[in-house]
């Protein structure tokens, strides 16, 4: 049962990663928006159009990052934390004798339960390598073998 519990926190933390970095985004555009906005009113000339040209970059910028963080949001929304297999896949919470990983999206190191996961997607090196194995597959990554120990 606690493994579950584990899933289900892990990918609360996961859509809380996803909330925050969207949140940062929509305060970027806002920022970039009101500059041009204020841009606008208080500059003329030659500086005015490399100011507004700079500014509409880092908007187009933000705007890139939020259809990511849009797709990484699809991605997290297909896991399911209930959902156990003796196959690693898109949701497994599993553990190697190097490490524990989530696989959803990919979110950093999380501690949890005095443990540490890595929080990947499954299109990251390792990633790839840990899909459609089970458990006592053995993987090798960065001249390190993995021997995997649980999946749930």
């Amino acid at each position: 049962m606690e493994k579950e519990n584990t899933k289900e926190a892990l990918y609360d933390l996961c859509q809380a990663f996803i909330e925050n970095r969207f949140q940062t985004i929509q305060n970027t555009i806002a920022e970039i928006q009101e500059s041009l906005t204020s841009e606008t009113k208080s500059s003329a000339g030659d500086k005015h159009e490399t100011g507004r040209a700079m500014l509409q970059l880092e908007r187009e910028k933000a705007g890139n990052q939020l259809a990511e963080i849009q797709k990484t949001k699809a991605i997290l929304a297909k896991v399911n934390v209930t959902k156990t297999s003796k196959h690693i896949g898109l949701g497994s919470l599993v553990y190697t004798t190097q490490a524990n990983y989530f696989i959803g999206i990919s979110a950093g190191v999380m501690a949890l339960h005095n443990e540490s996961f890595y929080t990947i997607s499954p299109d990251t090196p390792i990633g790839k390598l840990l899909m459609g194995k089970t458990i006592d597959g053995q993987i090798t990554f960065r001249d390190q073998v993995f021997t995997i120990i649980d999946v749930f």
